[in-house]
């Protein structure tokens, strides 16, 4: 309930009292408006309501801070300005003291740091909000970086998670359209993902596969795990002495060819998209180091993204659509890529195909930039209500990274000449007779189980519609809203009923003169009326309240 009362005043203090009141928690009003200045609000006002959100998640802390992190990788369910916001959410808090680091590990690895480690930094590398970063170093000499979880985090997020739940549920209750979007399933989501990111031994297995792909890969490195003082709680793993990708007076002070790190690193954003369908999905300067020989090594691998063999052919055809300026292909390939419910207007996506192209396609190709072309295309995905999977999003938010990184390095160089490549070799693997054959193959084994199936649920349904069991189920959707007004009205009605029957019933009372009396007016009918006075008020006073006179 603590927690409670905290996160409804800080939602007071940035401005959404009118959220607040239309979730009905009236029993928190008193509190959040109290701490509250007027200063305040007036400079509050000032700011714009993506920026008011990304405020009151950074103040509420490590649940609400990565939920803004998520959802700023969702296209599907907020407008681009609220993404743009949050993508700048600061996961920057102070260190835990080192009492705590030591009592956190040695309760995570079942030894003492002596035992595991030969020298270990008191003093963090780094400090966010689930965890922080020392470096140390292992009985053979290896420096390593040790990340350990904040302690009692879990349980922090675990009641941040039971309110977020209970908040959303009162959305879907209470504000008009969110029954549509879900919130509570959008919540549920988050908590798998917040679950995952908690649990480091998924990171060291992400680093472990990302190393396997590239394990022949000259120009790559990975970092090793070190399993034997990994847990969930804990990764430790080799320390990166390199360059920092976005430092260019280091980069050129030891000798390394930026235009060789920018094509290197877009080759190999296209290789782990639509080689190995499995990616790195936050590959910021901070997260990318070069070594010596202009070797590129990514770290931090808590954030992934898989695209299936399906999806990258569809989008290797959009892409190559957009190219060949055929807006008929690029709007069916949109189409196939992304997720839809209701089918959209087809002639006016090809219609707005073409002017995106228009926009895009007739000047040289080295002079498009990739990023910007497929966030434009999201945003014309979306204006004709269009979902794009969250994968999807994520990789070409990688891709749009990785291309501002390498033209910062190298400003000549042609994104589009080093993708198209990898994007024709994906179409002309899909004509493969290797590729023909095995999809051959497998349709038929499943062809194969299929017929070997229907004889037996046939029996089965023959079988349960004899017994009378057969049942067909209709389910009803967009019909909650009608439904709560109509409860409304019944509950209105039944309570004007028992109203006028109290006033009815009084009268009768007082004109019969039943005693007792109080100044000659019977004391029953009296109350009566008081009662039904009361309740009188009590509806006029709620249907005020509703904006529905």
């Amino acid at each position: 309930m603590q927690r409670y009362r905290q996160i409804i005043t800080v939602l007071f203090k940035y401005g959404f009292g009118d959220m607040v009141d239309a979730l009905k928690i009236e029993q928190y009003l008193e509190i959040g408006l109290r701490v509250i200045s007027r200063k305040h609000r007036k400079k509050i006002d000032t700011l714009s309501r993506a920026v008011r959100v990304r405020m009151v998640l950074e103040e509420l802390g490590p649940t609400f801070l990565k939920m803004g992190q998520i959802l700023s990788t969702r296209p599907d369910l907020l407008p681009v300005e609220f993404m743009q916001e949050l993508s700048r959410l600061q996961d920057d808090v102070p260190p835990f003291p080192y009492p705590e680091v030591e009592a956190n590990l040695k309760a995570a690895l079942k030894k003492p740091i002596e035992q595991i480690f030969a020298s270990f930094d008191e003093q963090p590398l780094a400090a966010a909000s689930i965890g922080q970063v020392h470096q140390a170093k292992m009985p053979d000499g290896k420096n390593v970086v040790v990340k350990i979880q904040r302690p009692g985090i879990q349980r922090t997020i675990e009641v941040d998670l039971e309110i977020m739940m209970h908040l959303a549920g009162l959305m879907e209750r209470h504000l008009e359209g969110w029954d549509i979007q879900r919130p509570t399933r959008i919540v549920d989501e988050f908590a798998r993902t917040l679950e995952r990111e908690l649990d480091y031994t998924l990171e060291a297995a992400h680093l472990e596969r990302f190393a396997r792909q590239f394990e022949n890969e000259p120009t790559v490195y990975v970092p090793k795990v070190y399993r034997e003082a990994t847990t969930s709680r804990v990764l430790t793993m080799e320390r990166i002495s390199g360059v920092k990708s976005s430092d260019i007076d280091r980069l050129e002070k030891e000798g390394l060819d930026r235009s060789e790190i920018a094509r290197q690193g877009f080759i190999l954003i296209m290789k782990q998209i639509f080689v190995h369908g499995f990616f790195h999905a936050d590959p910021h300067p901070g997260n990318i180091f070069v070594l010596p020989d202009n070797v590129i090594c990514y770290i931090d691998f808590g954030m992934m993204g898989r695209l299936d063999l399906a999806t990258r052919e569809r989008f290797a055809d959009l892409i190559m659509s957009i190219v060949h300026r055929d807006e008929r292909e690029a709007a069916k390939a949109l189409l196939r890529l992304a997720l839809s419910e209701e089918g959209p207007d087809y002639p006016a996506l090809q219609r707005d195909t073409a002017e995106f192209m228009d926009k895009h396609c007739y000047r040289p190709l080295k002079d498009v930039e990739l990023g910007a072309l497929l966030h434009q295309l999201l945003e014309m995905a979306k204006k004709h209500r269009l979902g794009v999977p969250p994968d999807l999003f994520l990789m070409i938010k990688a891709l749009s990274t990785v291309e501002g990184l390498g033209l910062v390095l190298d400003p000549d160089l042609d994104v589009i000449e080093q993708a198209t490549p990898f994007i024709k070799r994906i179409q002309f693997n899909r004509i493969h007779p290797r590729r023909i054959a095995k999809d051959m193959a497998s349709s038929g084994t499943d062809l194969f189980h299929l017929l070997k199936e229907i004889p037996g649920e046939v029996r089965t349904i023959l079988k349960l519609a004899r017994q009378g069991k057969v049942k067909i189920e209709f389910e009803h959707r967009g019909l909650e809203p009608m439904i709560a007004a109509n409860d409304r009205i019944s509950n209105r009605l039944s309570f004007a009923v028992v109203l006028a029957s109290l006033v009815i019933g009084s009268g009768l009372i007082v004109l019969s003169g039943i005693p007792p009396k109080w100044h000659e007016i019977p004391v029953v009918g009296l109350i009566g009326f008081l009662v039904a006075g009361a309740m009188g008020f009590w509806l006029l006073i709620s249907i005020m309240r509703s904006g529905r006179m």
